[in-house]
C-alpha cells in the first residue's frame, strides 16, 4: 500500500467520512488505489507523497483553479499580503476593491456580501432573500451546500434531492420543523415550477443557470418574469458556473438578471473567497438580519480575487477553457465511435464529463481511473478545464486514453470487467465509509 493510501485508511479513523469534502474521498475514484494526497501541485502537474507525478485530467480541485495550480501572479499577490500582514482589528481595504469590481462586471448589483466558501455564499443568499421577501418558503433547482435550510427538501421524501445533489442522502440532523421549507424543481420544467408557486407562498427562486443542459423554450426567461409578477427574489447560484463561459456569470450569456447570484470556485484561483451580490433593494435586507462572521475578514481571500480576475480579464481565460473543452469533448466521441463505445456527454464545455451508456457504467469509469493513474494521470469521466490544458497536454491524455477505451470495448464485447480490476468499483453517490 502506497503512502497516500495508507494516510487515507489513518484518516478514516480520525476523521468522520475522512476528508473534509465528499468529492475528494478515495473512493469517488478508485477506493484502493487513488493516491489520495498531494505534496505539490503546479500548473496541472500534482506530486502524491511519494514523489509520484501526475497529470490533472481531473476535477482540478473540483474547478477552484481555471488558471491552473500556483499561478505565479496570484501566489506573488498573495505573498505580499502574508508579509503586510493578513489580518487586523481593522478591516482589509481590498474587499471594498474587490465588490466594486464585482459590481463592474454586473451592473445590475449594486451591493456585495463576501464569504469564504460556496455554502456560507448560498446560506447568506438565503437569509437575505427571505428577510427581503418577508416569506420562508423556497423553490431550488441544483446544488446549493451543505447547510439545514437546503438538505431540508430531503425530510419529507429522502430522494427529493436525489436530481440535484446524490443519491441516498439522509438529512439526518437536520430539524424537522424546516419540512415543507424548500420545493425541488426540474430544469426547464416551467410548468412544475410554476405549479410549486401556485400552490406554496414561495417567496424565493434559488437556481443554477445551467444544469448538465442548457435552457430550452426560453426558460431562464420565463422564470425571470414568473419572479417579477410574483415578487418572488430569483437568486443564480454561479459558484460553479461563474467565470467559466464569460467574464462572470453565466448568465449574462443568456442576458437574463436576476436579483442576486453568488460567485465561489474559480473566484480565487485555490484561495478560498466567495460573493453574494444583488440589487441594492434586496440586499439592503442584510441590515435587518445578523449575517456576520471573524474570516469573512482576512485579507488573503480577496487579494487572490482581485489578482485572478486582473489576470482573467487580461487573458480571456473563460474563452481558453471553453474551446480546450469542446475539444476534450469532441475527441472523447471520436474515441467512442472509434471502438463503438456508447457515451453521453453532459456538463459546460469548461466542465465536460460523459458516461458510458452501459449497464457495467461505474465499472468502466473506475476501470478508465485505474488505468490512466497506471499511465501517469489523474483522470475520471470528467475534466474541469484550466489553462495549463495546453494542446500538448490534452494530446498526451488521448494517447494514453485511446488504449482504455480499447479495453472498454473489449469488455462490451464479453471480456469481464471485473477481471481487470484490482480493487472495488468506485462509488457513485453518498456511502457511509468504514
Amino acid at each position: 500500500m502506497k503512502t497516500g493510501q495508507e494516510l487515507w485508511q489513518r484518516a478514516k479513523k480520525a476523521i468522520p467520512g475522512g476528508n473534509m469534502l465528499l468529492s475528494k474521498r478515495a473512493e469517488m475514484f478508485l477506493p484502493d488505489q487513488w493516491p489520495a494526497y498531494f505534496s505539490k501541485s503546479q500548473g496541472c502537474t500534482v506530486w502524491d507523497l511519494d514523489g509520484n507525478v501526475y497529470t490533472d485530467m481531473c476535477i482540478m480541485g473540483i474547478g477552484t483553479n481555471t488558471l491552473g495550480y500556483g499561478h505565479p501572479e496570484v501566489d506573488d499577490a498573495v505573498r505580499k499580503t502574508i508579509d503586510a500582514g493578513n489580518m487586523s482589528t481593522l478591516n482589509c481595504p481590498e474587499e471594498v476593491y474587490l465588490a466594486e469590481k464585482l459590481i463592474e462586471i454586473h451592473p445590475w448589483a449594486e451591493m456585495v456580501r463576501l464569504a469564504r466558501s460556496g455554502g456560507e455564499a448560498n446560506a447568506i443568499a438565503i437569509r437575505i432573500a427571505r428577510a427581503a421577501s418577508g416569506r420562508d418558503k423556497v423553490a431550488v433547482c441544483g446544488y446549493h451546500g451543505w447547510h439545514d435550510w437546503y438538505l431540508s427538501a430531503n425530510l419529507g421524501d429522502d430522494e427529493q434531492l436525489a436530481g440535484h445533489l446524490l443519491p441516498g442522502l439522509d438529512p439526518k440532523g437536520v430539524p424537522q420543523s424546516l419540512r415543507g421549507t424548500v420545493f425541488p424543481f426540474t430544469y426547464n420544467n416551467f410548468l412544475e415550477l410554476e405549479a410549486l408557486i401556485n400552490q406554496h407562498d414561495i417567496g424565493v427562486i434559488k437556481m443554477e443557470v445551467v444544469r448538465n443542459l442548457g435552457p430550452v423554450d426560453n426558460f431562464l426567461q420565463k422564470v425571470r418574469k414568473l419572479a417579477t409578477d410574483r415578487g418572488i427574489v430569483l437568486i443564480f447560484d454561479e459558484c460553479t458556473s461563474g467565470f467559466r463561459e464569460t467574464f462572470g456569470g453565466l448568465h449574462k450569456k443568456y442576458g437574463v438578471e436576476p436579483d442576486m447570484a453568488m460567485f465561489g470556485k474559480a473566484l480565487g484561483n485555490g484561495y478560498a473567497i466567495t460573493a453574494t451580490i444583488g440589487k441594492r433593494e434586496v440586499m439592503e435586507a442584510a441590515q435587518s438580519t445578523f449575517i456576520s462572521s471573524t474570516f469573512w475578514t482576512e485579507r488573503i481571500g480577496p487579494t487572490a480575487a482581485l489578482k485572478t480576475l486582473e489576470v482573467m480579464e487580461r487573458t480571456k481565460s473563460w474563452e481558453t477553457i471553453t474551446q480546450t473543452g469542446l475539444s476534450i469533448r469532441g475527441q472523447w466521441q471520436q474515441l467512442a465511435d472509434k471502438y463503438k463505445l456508447s457515451i453521453e456527454h453532459w456538463g459546460l464545455p469548461a466542465l465536460t464529463g460523459f458516461s458510458f451508456v452501459s449497464d457495467n457504467a461505474l465499472a468502466y469509469k473506475t476501470l478508465l481511473t485505474q488505468e490512466m493513474l497506471a499511465r501517469g494521470y489523474l483522470a475520471s469521466n470528467s475534466v474541469y478545464v484550466c489553462t495549463s490544458h495546453t494542446p500538448e497536454v490534452v494530446h498526451g491524455y488521448f494517447d494514453a486514453l485511446d488504449s482504455v477505451f480499447a479495453l472498454i470495448a473489449r469488455c462490451e464485447q464479453g471480456e469481464n470487467v471485473m477481471s481487470l480490476l484490482k480493487g472495488p468499483v468506485c462509488h457513485a453517490g453518498f456511502k457511509r465509509l468504514n
